[in-house]
């Protein structure tokens, strides 16, 4: 995914995770840490999983991720997860950021996206068939 080829998520399409972006989250310029939102990208993926299947999930790779617009304080942020892979242990997600301007005019604009990797694993941490329905 080296272009930026993501577009809005369609309407009535759920979000994975949905966060009110606060002051603590903000870098020394008053945008959001790249770093926040890469977590929530990690989570919304994971949930996007279990959604599929797969309850107990390790993060193996994120991709290249580059951040379009930035996110301020006040923003609503959406991260939509879709399974677009699988493999025999691992899976691999579709991370779609937006975010709404709540202090301006609502605007929904697109921040970033990203290809996040998981493998399934058992209680002891190995890697564990994926089927549809947890075992």
């Amino acid at each position: 995914m080296s272009s930026f080829d993501a577009e809005l998520p369609a309407a009535g399409m759920r979000p994975a995770i949905r966060v009110l972006m606060m002051p603590s989250d903000t870098n020394a310029w008053g945008t959001i840490f790249g770093g926040v939102i890469l977590s929530y990208i990690d989570q919304a993926g994971a949930v996007a999983a279990h959604e599929y299947g797969c309850t107990r999930v390790v993060t193996v790779a994120m991709d290249k991720v580059e951040f379009h617009q930035p996110v301020h304080v006040g923003d609503v942020v959406s991260f939509y997860g879709t399974v677009v892979e699988t493999g025999r242990t691992s899976l691999t997600v579709k991370v779609i950021v937006e975010a709404e301007r709540q202090l301006k005019d609502c605007a929904r604009v697109l921040v970033t996206q990203a290809l996040v990797t998981f493998v399934r694993v058992d209680e002891h941490g190995r890697p564990i068939a994926i089927s549809r329905a947890d075992d």
